[in-house]
């Protein structure tokens, strides 16, 4: 089972918790995030982070340009599925809007 959930929200014991953000979220201590595993490859690229700067405008758009820098990512991705094998994952992500961010976007793909 995939979940998602925000960074600063307190980890349920049964999940493997990665983090799915280029960037450590702000404030908040390793020991606090309770990360099992940061993946920084498969987080979008610090263009198109930049780029899309959550302006929900431009959602549609950054999912599809996310889903390509993910099609090229190839073993970062398969990283990923392998960890989903092994059991529940949560995948975190920091950022304020729970509706538009990479963590929908990357649960949409792995759930296909």
């Amino acid at each position: 089972m995939i979940k998602i959930k925000r960074a600063y929200l307190e980890p349920e014991e049964d999940d493997m918790r990665i983090l799915v953000d280029r960037l450590w979220p702000r404030g908040l201590t390793k020991e606090k995030a309770n990360i099992d595993l940061w993946m920084k490859d498969v987080a979008p690229s610090t263009e198109l982070r930049k780029w899309f700067s959550h302006d929900i405008e431009k959602w549609e758009e950054f999912k599809r340009r996310y889903l390509d820098e993910l099609n090229e990512n190839k073993e970062s991705v398969a990283i990923l599925k392998e960890q989903l094998n092994k059991g529940n994952v949560t995948l975190i992500f920091g950022a304020r809007d729970e509706l538009h961010n990479e963590a929908i976007v990357l649960k949409e793909l792995l759930s296909c």
